[in-house]
Protein backbone atom coordinates (compact mmCIF):
# COMPACT_ATOMS: atom_id res chain seq x y z
CA UNK A 1 0.00 0.00 0.00
CA UNK A 2 1.76 3.08 -1.00
CA UNK A 3 1.69 6.35 1.23
CA UNK A 4 2.71 10.21 0.37
CA UNK A 5 5.47 11.66 3.08
CA UNK A 6 4.20 15.20 4.01
CA UNK A 7 6.47 18.16 2.63
CA UNK A 8 9.64 18.94 5.12
CA UNK A 9 9.72 22.15 7.06
CA UNK A 10 11.60 24.67 4.88
CA UNK A 11 10.90 23.43 1.62
CA UNK A 12 7.82 24.89 -0.35
CA UNK A 13 5.95 25.00 -3.98
CA UNK A 14 9.24 22.44 -5.16
CA UNK A 15 8.12 20.43 -7.96
CA UNK A 16 8.52 16.49 -7.34
CA UNK A 17 11.33 14.65 -8.18
CA UNK A 18 11.45 12.44 -11.23
CA UNK A 19 11.79 9.09 -10.64
CA UNK A 20 15.37 8.11 -9.64
CA UNK A 21 16.72 11.97 -8.69
CA UNK A 22 17.29 10.38 -5.42
CA UNK A 23 16.65 6.81 -5.92
CA UNK A 24 14.31 4.55 -4.93
CA UNK A 25 15.02 3.40 -1.19
CA UNK A 26 13.01 0.22 -0.18
CA UNK A 27 13.87 -0.35 3.75
CA UNK A 28 15.53 -4.23 3.90
CA UNK A 29 16.14 -6.32 7.63
CA UNK A 30 19.85 -5.71 6.96
CA UNK A 31 19.97 -1.72 5.89
CA UNK A 32 17.54 -0.80 9.06
CA UNK A 33 18.28 -1.33 12.69
CA UNK A 34 15.15 -2.26 14.43
CA UNK A 35 14.16 0.84 16.95
CA UNK A 36 13.24 0.31 20.38
CA UNK A 37 9.77 -0.08 20.77
CA UNK A 38 6.48 -2.38 19.96
CA UNK A 39 7.07 -4.06 16.78
CA UNK A 40 6.13 -7.49 15.28
CA UNK A 41 7.98 -10.12 12.91
CA UNK A 42 5.10 -10.82 10.39
CA UNK A 43 3.64 -14.46 10.35
CA UNK A 44 5.71 -16.79 8.11
CA UNK A 45 6.65 -13.67 5.20
CA UNK A 46 10.18 -13.24 7.11
CA UNK A 47 9.72 -9.61 6.28
CA UNK A 48 8.74 -6.38 8.62
CA UNK A 49 5.15 -6.17 9.99
CA UNK A 50 3.44 -2.71 8.50
CA UNK A 51 2.99 -0.14 10.69
CA UNK A 52 4.00 3.23 11.09
CA UNK A 53 7.29 2.34 12.35
CA UNK A 54 8.52 1.89 9.23
CA UNK A 55 7.46 4.72 7.25
CA UNK A 56 9.04 6.72 10.55
CA UNK A 57 12.41 4.43 9.95
CA UNK A 58 12.34 5.39 6.35
CA UNK A 59 12.27 9.24 7.05
CA UNK A 60 15.14 8.95 9.59
CA UNK A 61 17.63 7.00 7.15
CA UNK A 62 16.34 9.78 4.39
CA UNK A 63 17.35 12.86 6.71
CA UNK A 64 20.45 10.91 8.26
CA UNK A 65 21.95 10.55 4.00
CA UNK A 66 21.06 13.67 2.82
CA UNK A 67 21.16 16.20 5.88
CA UNK A 68 18.63 18.24 6.93
CA UNK A 69 19.49 21.22 5.11
CA UNK A 70 19.70 18.47 1.67
CA UNK A 71 15.95 17.15 2.76
CA UNK A 72 14.52 20.81 2.99
CA UNK A 73 16.08 21.57 -0.20
CA UNK A 74 14.77 18.48 -2.20
CA UNK A 75 10.97 17.85 -3.47
CA UNK A 76 9.05 15.32 -1.85
CA UNK A 77 9.24 11.84 -2.90
CA UNK A 78 6.47 9.58 -2.43
CA UNK A 79 7.40 6.43 -0.94
CA UNK A 80 5.81 3.06 -1.68
CA UNK A 81 5.37 0.28 0.97
CA UNK A 82 4.95 -3.03 -0.23
CA UNK A 83 2.56 -4.65 1.18
CA UNK A 84 4.10 -7.32 3.55
CA UNK A 85 1.73 -10.94 4.09
CA UNK A 86 1.14 -11.53 7.95
CA UNK A 87 -0.94 -10.09 10.40
CA UNK A 88 -1.15 -7.03 12.99
CA UNK A 89 -0.94 -6.69 16.36
CA UNK A 90 -4.73 -6.85 16.45
CA UNK A 91 -5.32 -9.29 14.41
CA UNK A 92 -2.88 -11.53 16.25
CA UNK A 93 -4.48 -10.92 19.42
CA UNK A 94 -8.04 -11.38 17.60
CA UNK A 95 -6.32 -14.65 16.60
CA UNK A 96 -5.18 -15.35 20.42
CA UNK A 97 -8.44 -14.68 21.98
CA UNK A 98 -10.03 -16.21 19.58
CA UNK A 99 -8.09 -19.53 20.44
CA UNK A 100 -8.44 -18.56 23.63
CA UNK A 101 -12.37 -18.43 23.54
CA UNK A 102 -12.56 -21.50 21.06
CA UNK A 103 -10.74 -23.69 23.83
CA UNK A 104 -12.96 -21.92 26.68
CA UNK A 105 -15.76 -23.15 23.89
CA UNK A 106 -14.08 -26.70 23.64
CA UNK A 107 -13.75 -26.76 27.01
CA UNK A 108 -17.04 -26.04 27.95
CA UNK A 109 -18.50 -27.89 25.25
CA UNK A 110 -17.17 -30.96 26.78
CA UNK A 111 -17.82 -30.31 30.12
CA UNK A 112 -21.42 -29.71 28.92
CA UNK A 113 -21.47 -32.71 26.58
CA UNK A 114 -20.07 -34.23 29.79
CA UNK A 115 -23.00 -32.94 32.16
CA UNK A 116 -25.86 -34.00 29.48
CA UNK A 117 -24.29 -37.66 29.24
CA UNK A 118 -24.42 -37.51 33.29
CA UNK A 119 -28.18 -35.78 32.80
CA UNK A 120 -28.94 -38.13 30.35
CA UNK A 121 -27.93 -41.32 32.56
CA UNK A 122 -29.28 -39.76 35.50
CA UNK A 123 -32.58 -39.61 33.48
CA UNK A 124 -32.06 -43.04 32.10
CA UNK A 125 -31.59 -44.31 36.27
CA UNK A 126 -34.51 -42.26 37.35
CA UNK A 127 -37.09 -43.59 34.61
CA UNK A 128 -35.51 -47.15 35.17
CA UNK A 129 -36.16 -47.02 38.73
CA UNK A 130 -39.61 -44.87 38.43
CA UNK A 131 -40.88 -47.98 36.19
CA UNK A 132 -39.50 -50.26 38.70
CA UNK A 133 -41.49 -48.38 41.10
CA UNK A 134 -44.73 -48.60 39.45
CA UNK A 135 -44.68 -52.22 38.30
CA UNK A 136 -43.89 -52.99 41.87
CA UNK A 137 -46.97 -51.04 42.87
CA UNK A 138 -49.22 -52.56 40.13
CA UNK A 139 -48.11 -55.82 41.44
CA UNK A 140 -48.85 -54.63 44.99
CA UNK A 141 -52.21 -53.61 43.96
CA UNK A 142 -52.85 -56.53 41.86
CA UNK A 143 -52.01 -58.89 44.76
CA UNK A 144 -54.42 -56.48 46.91
CA UNK A 145 -57.14 -56.69 44.67
CA UNK A 146 -57.14 -60.52 44.57
CA UNK A 147 -56.58 -61.05 48.02
CA UNK A 148 -59.51 -58.77 48.68
CA UNK A 149 -61.40 -60.67 45.94
CA UNK A 150 -60.77 -64.19 47.09
CA UNK A 151 -62.18 -62.42 51.12
CA UNK A 152 -65.07 -61.71 49.55
CA UNK A 153 -65.22 -64.96 47.40
CA UNK A 154 -64.71 -66.97 50.82
CA UNK A 155 -67.05 -64.41 53.02
CA UNK A 156 -69.77 -65.07 50.01
CA UNK A 157 -69.64 -68.99 50.44
CA UNK A 158 -69.39 -68.60 54.47
CA UNK A 159 -72.45 -66.85 54.28
CA UNK A 160 -74.22 -69.36 51.52
CA UNK A 161 -73.23 -72.51 53.57
CA UNK A 162 -74.70 -70.82 56.93
CA UNK A 163 -77.67 -69.42 55.25
CA UNK A 164 -78.27 -73.25 53.56
CA UNK A 165 -77.57 -74.34 56.61
CA UNK A 166 -80.15 -72.35 58.50
CA UNK A 167 -82.59 -73.40 55.73
CA UNK A 168 -81.75 -76.82 56.42
CA UNK A 169 -82.35 -76.90 59.71
CA UNK A 170 -85.78 -74.76 59.83
CA UNK A 171 -86.58 -77.22 56.93
CA UNK A 172 -85.92 -79.98 59.88
CA UNK A 173 -87.57 -78.24 62.44
CA UNK A 174 -91.00 -78.29 60.32
CA UNK A 175 -90.81 -81.37 59.35
CA UNK A 176 -90.09 -82.49 63.09
CA UNK A 177 -93.32 -80.45 64.04
CA UNK A 178 -95.59 -81.64 61.29
CA UNK A 179 -94.77 -84.92 62.20
CA UNK A 180 -95.36 -84.90 66.15
CA UNK A 181 -98.35 -82.83 64.99
CA UNK A 182 -99.61 -85.43 62.50
CA UNK A 183 -98.47 -88.70 65.02
CA UNK A 184 -100.13 -86.57 68.04
CA UNK A 185 -103.27 -86.18 65.94
CA UNK A 186 -103.09 -89.90 64.86
CA UNK A 187 -102.72 -90.96 68.55
CA UNK A 188 -105.43 -88.25 69.90
CA UNK A 189 -107.76 -90.32 67.03
CA UNK A 190 -106.87 -93.67 67.74
CA UNK A 191 -107.55 -92.87 71.55
CA UNK A 192 -110.56 -91.50 70.88
CA UNK A 193 -111.56 -94.59 68.16
CA UNK A 194 -110.61 -96.85 71.13
CA UNK A 195 -112.63 -95.34 73.76
CA UNK A 196 -115.70 -95.23 71.49
CA UNK A 197 -114.91 -99.07 71.01
CA UNK A 198 -114.50 -99.25 74.43
CA UNK A 199 -117.90 -97.81 75.14
CA UNK A 200 -119.86 -99.58 72.44
CA UNK A 201 -118.02 -103.06 74.03
CA UNK A 202 -119.92 -101.90 77.74
CA UNK A 203 -123.62 -103.04 77.29
CA UNK A 204 -124.88 -102.17 80.59
CA UNK A 205 -123.30 -104.92 82.52
CA UNK A 206 -121.49 -107.62 82.01
CA UNK A 207 -119.97 -108.51 77.99
CA UNK A 208 -116.76 -107.06 76.29
CA UNK A 209 -115.87 -106.79 72.41
CA UNK A 210 -112.78 -108.76 72.29
CA UNK A 211 -110.46 -105.96 71.12
CA UNK A 212 -110.48 -102.48 70.09
CA UNK A 213 -108.70 -100.66 67.02
CA UNK A 214 -109.88 -103.96 64.64
CA UNK A 215 -111.33 -103.95 61.16
CA UNK A 216 -113.75 -107.18 60.69
CA UNK A 217 -112.16 -109.09 57.34
CA UNK A 218 -114.17 -112.33 57.30
CA UNK A 219 -117.50 -113.41 58.37
CA UNK A 220 -118.32 -116.96 60.01
CA UNK A 221 -118.98 -119.43 57.35
CA UNK A 222 -117.11 -118.06 54.27
CA UNK A 223 -115.94 -120.46 52.20
CA UNK A 224 -112.69 -120.78 51.00
CA UNK A 225 -109.62 -123.40 50.78
CA UNK A 226 -107.81 -121.17 53.35
CA UNK A 227 -109.79 -123.41 56.38
CA UNK A 228 -109.39 -126.79 56.16
CA UNK A 229 -113.05 -127.65 57.00
CA UNK A 230 -113.90 -125.26 53.82
CA UNK A 231 -115.86 -122.60 55.39
CA UNK A 232 -114.67 -120.37 57.76
CA UNK A 233 -115.49 -121.32 61.39
CA UNK A 234 -114.79 -117.51 63.69
CA UNK A 235 -115.30 -114.27 62.88
CA UNK A 236 -111.60 -112.29 62.27
CA UNK A 237 -110.81 -108.71 63.61
CA UNK A 238 -107.55 -107.45 61.75
CA UNK A 239 -105.43 -105.69 64.59
CA UNK A 240 -101.85 -104.61 64.29
CA UNK A 241 -99.77 -106.82 66.37
CA UNK A 242 -99.79 -106.40 70.17
CA UNK A 243 -103.48 -104.70 70.34
CA UNK A 244 -104.62 -106.50 73.80
CA UNK A 245 -107.61 -108.74 73.82
CA UNK A 246 -110.02 -109.03 76.28
CA UNK A 247 -112.38 -111.80 78.10
CA UNK A 248 -115.74 -111.35 77.10
CA UNK A 249 -117.78 -111.88 79.94
CA UNK A 250 -116.50 -113.36 83.04
CA UNK A 251 -115.46 -117.35 83.14
CA UNK A 252 -111.97 -119.51 83.69
CA UNK A 253 -109.76 -120.22 81.24
CA UNK A 254 -109.54 -123.81 80.58
CA UNK A 255 -106.80 -123.92 77.84
CA UNK A 256 -103.90 -121.67 76.76
CA UNK A 257 -100.71 -123.33 74.36
CA UNK A 258 -99.82 -123.75 71.24
CA UNK A 259 -102.73 -125.34 68.53
CA UNK A 260 -101.41 -126.07 65.19
CA UNK A 261 -103.25 -123.91 62.67
CA UNK A 262 -104.68 -121.64 65.57
CA UNK A 263 -101.05 -120.78 66.58
CA UNK A 264 -101.25 -119.72 70.46
CA UNK A 265 -105.12 -119.79 71.52
CA UNK A 266 -106.73 -119.25 74.57
CA UNK A 267 -109.92 -121.01 75.38
CA UNK A 268 -111.96 -119.16 78.13
CA UNK A 269 -115.49 -120.85 79.18
CA UNK A 270 -118.40 -118.67 80.55
CA UNK A 271 -120.59 -119.45 83.40
CA UNK A 272 -123.36 -120.78 80.94
CA UNK A 273 -120.68 -123.42 79.52
CA UNK A 274 -120.04 -121.87 76.65
CA UNK A 275 -116.02 -121.71 75.08
CA UNK A 276 -114.82 -118.67 73.66
CA UNK A 277 -111.59 -119.25 71.60
CA UNK A 278 -109.42 -116.39 70.52
CA UNK A 279 -106.43 -117.70 67.56
CA UNK A 280 -103.35 -116.43 66.41
CA UNK A 281 -102.10 -114.56 69.72
CA UNK A 282 -98.87 -113.27 69.83
CA UNK A 283 -98.72 -113.67 73.58
CA UNK A 284 -100.83 -114.53 76.29
CA UNK A 285 -101.13 -112.74 79.48
CA UNK A 286 -103.00 -115.68 81.74
CA UNK A 287 -103.50 -118.93 81.16
CA UNK A 288 -105.42 -120.47 83.41
CA UNK A 289 -107.73 -119.26 85.94
CA UNK A 290 -111.00 -117.27 86.56
CA UNK A 291 -110.73 -113.64 84.58
CA UNK A 292 -113.36 -110.77 84.89
CA UNK A 293 -115.44 -109.29 81.88
CA UNK A 294 -113.15 -107.11 80.08
CA UNK A 295 -109.75 -108.14 81.93
CA UNK A 296 -106.95 -108.25 79.16
CA UNK A 297 -105.63 -112.00 78.41
CA UNK A 298 -103.62 -111.81 75.55
CA UNK A 299 -102.47 -109.75 72.40
CA UNK A 300 -103.51 -110.02 68.73
CA UNK A 301 -100.66 -111.69 66.79
CA UNK A 302 -100.43 -113.60 63.68
CA UNK A 303 -99.32 -117.06 64.53
CA UNK A 304 -100.36 -120.32 63.21
CA UNK A 305 -102.02 -120.31 59.58
CA UNK A 306 -102.86 -116.40 58.98
CA UNK A 307 -102.03 -113.97 56.42
CA UNK A 308 -101.59 -111.13 58.26
CA UNK A 309 -101.63 -109.96 62.58
CA UNK A 310 -106.04 -110.54 63.46
CA UNK A 311 -108.02 -112.25 66.53
CA UNK A 312 -109.55 -115.40 64.68
CA UNK A 313 -112.64 -115.07 67.51
CA UNK A 314 -114.83 -118.43 68.36
CA UNK A 315 -117.82 -119.34 70.06
CA UNK A 316 -119.08 -122.92 70.80
CA UNK A 317 -122.10 -124.12 72.64
CA UNK A 318 -122.33 -128.07 72.96
CA UNK A 319 -119.03 -128.77 71.14
CA UNK A 320 -120.59 -126.67 67.68
CA UNK A 321 -119.61 -123.32 66.28
CA UNK A 322 -121.98 -121.16 66.42
CA UNK A 323 -121.72 -117.23 64.73
CA UNK A 324 -120.08 -115.36 66.61
CA UNK A 325 -121.49 -112.00 65.18
CA UNK A 326 -124.72 -113.29 66.19
CA UNK A 327 -124.03 -113.90 69.36
CA UNK A 328 -121.99 -110.80 70.55
CA UNK A 329 -125.19 -109.20 69.19
CA UNK A 330 -127.11 -111.01 71.38
CA UNK A 331 -125.31 -109.69 74.29
CA UNK A 332 -126.01 -106.19 73.27
CA UNK A 333 -122.45 -105.69 71.63
CA UNK A 334 -121.87 -104.45 68.27
CA UNK A 335 -118.76 -105.48 66.29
Amino acid sequence: MASNLPALEGVENQEPPSAGAWGEWNPTEDSVRPIRGKHRNAKGGGGLARSSTVLGVGIIAAVGAGGIATAQNRPQVPISMPSLPGLSDDDSDADTRRADADARDAKAASVAQSQDQADAGEVLRTRILQQAETQHEAVDVQTRIQAEQAAREAAAAEAKAKREEAEKAAEEARAAAEKQAKEAAEAKAKAAAEAEQEQAAKPSGSYFLPTSSYTITSYYGAAGSMWSSGHHTGLDFAAPTGTPVKAVGAGKITSAGWSGAYGYRIVLQLEDGTEVWYCHLSSMSVTSGQVGAGDTIGRVGATGNVTGPHLHLEVRKGGSTVDPLSWLRSKGLTP
